[in-house]
């Protein structure tokens, strides 16, 4: 078994470096000679992957806003 990766291990990564590696994780879990321990590690690593995605996409579409003069918490008119 491998030790777990954190955050840290994906920092240097952009959002599409980010997807890319989960979907290359999501194809090696639908292979049928994964094992049960490899899978549980490779969900957990898609699961750590999907967060840091959407975190940073979060980022982006705030900064976006902050850049058109949008209130992120009021509905955008039209």
């Amino acid at each position: 078994m491998t030790a777990p990766e954190d955050a840290s291990d994906y920092q240097g990564l952009t959002f599409e470096q980010l997807v890319a590696e989960l979907e290359q994780l999501t194809a090696r879990m639908a292979a049928e000679d994964v094992g049960i321990e490899e899978a549980a590690e490779l969900y957990e690593k898609a699961v750590l992957l999907h967060r840091l995605a959407a975190a940073r996409l979060e980022q982006v579409q705030a900064r976006i806003e902050s850049l058109s003069g949008e209130d992120p918490g009021r509905p955008s008119k039209g």
